[in-house]
């Protein structure tokens, strides 16, 4: 069979299978290209599962691309609590104020102006202008381009944005007439349920008979990707500082800088350790971490705090870093002249309103406040550990 045999008996039979086989998930029950929008950036690196209840509740808060224009950041960013990857919200966020502001509030249509938004690159924009307006765009993402690397049998390093580039424009080939959106739909879900990263379930696939990958045997092998760098390892002492009087029964936060990972979020006050730090095991490593601890939040934040003992250990990994924790019971001692701890609403953390440094401003944290501002997933779990709800 030749090539174009092959692309057709491809789109053909992957269609047949879609239609009796394709997922009941929320954002396919509407064609508002707004829900898919959404729906696409919290799948970014982030499972089904997972998505679902996130994608309900942010559409029950923010159901219009007005609402979620005009939201503060902060409420975003805690809707977003628990997936990860914030700078999603933010981008979104950005990109559907253009839209408001731009469009009327329509999600465009063309891939020059879809693309122009703020974080929207190749594959959302696919995803966006297939499935709610039914443009023959291609939607490649991992998934597709496992599925098509195995299929046509392709070994170049997809890592390579030139081994993309190709491979968009196969997956462009082999979109049907008219059914841009159901066959992008189709080719993620294959590569999501059956042609998996680990373990193919070839003799359920329904382009089985013509895979080269399977016929040549190497179908577990493809794609052929370069490793990534693994993420730098670092290690990082955590204060846990509870408050006392007024203040009993909750916790020193800290906002994070505006920029950079985990921008604006609130966290617990950490330092990272340097590496002639020893183990965690070894004797005396404690005691020097509390003492670094110390010194290290009251020169860089004026947080005088005197650290008691450790609590626990956690960790987190990032797309570049991993974070090895370790938690310490601290007793609050006061805040040198500057920085400002705050016992309501956040506080404007800007030096040019207040004197503060970026990331200067702390606040107690109850219940109220544990409701109202985003905390990232590792400092959630070390609360949640620490019996504080």
């Amino acid at each position: 069979m030749d090539t174009n045999d092959a692309k057709s008996y491809f789109s053909v039979r992957l269609l047949e299978w879609y239609d009796v086989h394709k997922r009941d998930l929320p954002w396919r029950r509407s064609r508002n290209p707004y829900y898919i929008w959404i729906s696409e950036v919290m799948l970014q690196q982030t499972r089904v599962e997972t998505v679902i209840p996130y994608y309900h509740r942010f559409l029950e808060r923010f159901p219009t691309v007005e609402a979620l224009a005009d939201a503060p950041e902060e409420q975003v960013l805690k809707a977003w609590e628990g997936l990860g990857y914030y700078s999603r919200a933010r981008n979104l966020q950005a990109a559907v104020r253009e839209v408001k502001e731009s469009y009327g509030g329509r999600v465009p249509d063309s891939k020059e102006e879809i693309s122009s938004l703020k974080g929207v690159g190749p594959y959302t924009a696919g995803a966006v202008l297939s499935i709610a307006y039914n443009k023959p765009e291609p939607a490649v993402d991992g998934n597709v381009m496992r599925v098509l690397s195995r299929y046509f049998l392709l070994r170049d390093d997809i890592a390579k944005p030139s081994t993309r580039i190709g491979i968009e424009k196969l997956a462009r080939e082999l979109i049907p007439e008219g059914k841009a959106g159901d066959f992008n739909q189709a080719l993620m879900e294959l590569g999501a349920t059956v042609c998996t990263p680990k373990s193919p379930h070839c003799l359920t696939c329904p382009v089985m008979e013509l895979c080269a990958g399977r016929l040549e045997g190497i179908a577990d092998e493809l794609p052929v990707k370069t490793k990534a760098k693994p993420p730098r390892p670092e290690r990082r002492a955590v204060a846990f500082i509870e408050g006392a009087g007024e203040e009993a029964g909750r916790i020193l936060a800290r906002q994070r800088p505006k920029e950079g990972l985990l921008a604006s979020m609130w966290e617990l006050p950490h330092v990272l350790l340097p590496e002639t730090m020893p183990e965690p095991e070894a004797a005396g490593a404690d005691a020097a971490a509390m003492r670094f601890l110390r010194e290290k939040l009251a020169a860089e934040y004026g947080l005088n705090v005197e650290p008691t003992e450790p609590m626990m250990d956690a960790e987190h990994t990032f797309s570049h870093i991993h974070w090895r924790l370790r938690v310490y019971r601290c007793r609050f001692l006061g805040l040198a002249e500057g920085p400002a701890v705050h016992d309501g609403g956040v506080a404007n953390n800007t030096a040019d309103d207040d004197g503060l440094r970026d990331g200067d401003v702390f606040l107690w944290f109850g219940e109220k406040e544990l409701g109202q501002y985003a905390l990232p997933n590792v400092f959630l779990k070390i609360l949640k550990q620490a019996g504080v709800r």
